[in-house]
């Protein structure tokens, strides 16, 4: 006899698939998996291999085979957006601002998007110089979601790519991840730190790299779990490194490299008291009436412990002394805290 909720899954998974317009070839092959689940319900109930022939079939009906989100490509608000998140950094905005301009002109000379192939475009520097940060406001200046992959000791391109479901917990690779997480196939997504994978596992990323980032291959992009070709040439893909050396050429040859220059001091000062202030203050929970800084402290809030080339020090500075700010309000040993010459060695890191 059937079991009844497993019944029900299958008929809620088959309205799914339904709904999800797949490639011609792919529907009818999940309509066979449709079968075997089926046969699954009725003569063994719940097992293993039943759980395994749904979650892939769930993974194909939560793919956007044909969702498009609606793009804004104007330059004026992307301006806006860059310079609300971003302070200084004015050749790199112009660069982008240019590169948005291409892309509106290819999109307004083919209507179809499927025929427009944006650059590749890779944010180069230091730590803490902004590259991610500004990737995501690419991707909020254009209207476009975004999603992220952190390539940071990257060890296998099993993980780009990911494995068989001949093989026990199998499952997708990262691209395949983001564009379920995106909901749409023309995402912006973010291949972060592509310098810094493993070193054992560098040849065979750079590999997939390549494929991805080339428009003649990267309309048929296939996952080993899915195992069906899905159309990537509709994705803004963003690269950043921190440098350029670990880089395969043949992929390097795909990006075009915009440098993010370290911060002066001056600039950091603006951004830590304008920008990274405010934000720290609403996490720790205090408002203004709670903390005051003398203006010829932020020399020293910038360079507690020597230079650095990108702003994630200061901000953890900041972050640090908000927080410390909200324990002697919660304590309450004073409703507002003016940090001066005197007492800001409570406040630095040591």
């Amino acid at each position: 006899m059937a079991d009844e909720p497993l019944v029900q899954e299958i008929q809620n998974l088959r309205g799914r698939i339904e709904q999800a317009k797949l490639p011609q070839e792919l529907f009818q092959e999940i309509e066979k998996q449709f079968d075997r689940l089926t046969r699954m319900a009725k003569s063994e109930g719940y097992s293993i291999e039943y759980d395994r022939l749904a979650h892939y079939i769930d993974w194909v009906a939560n793919l956007p085979w044909n969702q498009r989100s609606t793009e804004n490509l104007d330059l004026t608000r992307a301006r806006e957006v860059f310079d609300k998140n971003h302070y200084g950094l004015d050749e790199v905005k112009e660069r982008i601002l240019e590169y948005l301009a291409v892309l509106r002109l290819k999109t307004q000379q083919h209507k179809e998007l499927e025929r427009v192939h944006a650059p590749i475009l890779c944010l180069v520097g230091l730590v803490g110089t902004g590259k991610t940060t500004f990737a995501y406001s690419i991707a909020e200046a254009i209207g476009r979601p975004f999603a992220r992959i952190p390539f940071g000791g990257m060890g296998s391109a099993r993980d780009l790519r990911g494995q068989s479901r001949q093989h026990p917990e199998s499952e997708p690779g990262y691209i395949i991840k983001a564009i379920r997480r995106a909901r749409v196939k023309n995402a912006v997504i973010l291949l972060d730190e592509i310098d810094r994978v493993a070193e054992e596992a560098r040849s065979d990323i750079m590999g997939v790299l390549v494929e991805l980032l080339d428009p003649e291959q990267n309309n048929a992009f296939i996952d080993h779990y899915i195992d069906y070709p899905f159309d990537l040439s509709q994705v803004i893909f963003i690269t950043t490194a921190n440098n350029t050396t670990n880089i395969a050429v043949a992929v390097m040859d795909r990006l075009e490299p915009i440098s993010m220059p370290s911060y002066t001091d001056e600039e950091k000062i603006h951004i830590g008291r304008d920008y990274l202030l405010p934000d720290a203050m609403a996490e720790a929970g205090i408002g203004q009436e709670n903390l005051e800084i003398d203006d010829s402290l932020w020399p020293q809030i910038v360079r507690p412990l020597g230079f650095d080339a990108g702003i994630r020090t200061l901000q953890r500075t900041i972050q640090g002394i908000s927080r410390k700010v909200a324990k002697k309000v919660v304590e309450g040993e004073k409703q507002t805290i003016h940090v001066t010459s005197e007492n800001i060695d409570e406040y630095l890191p040591q």
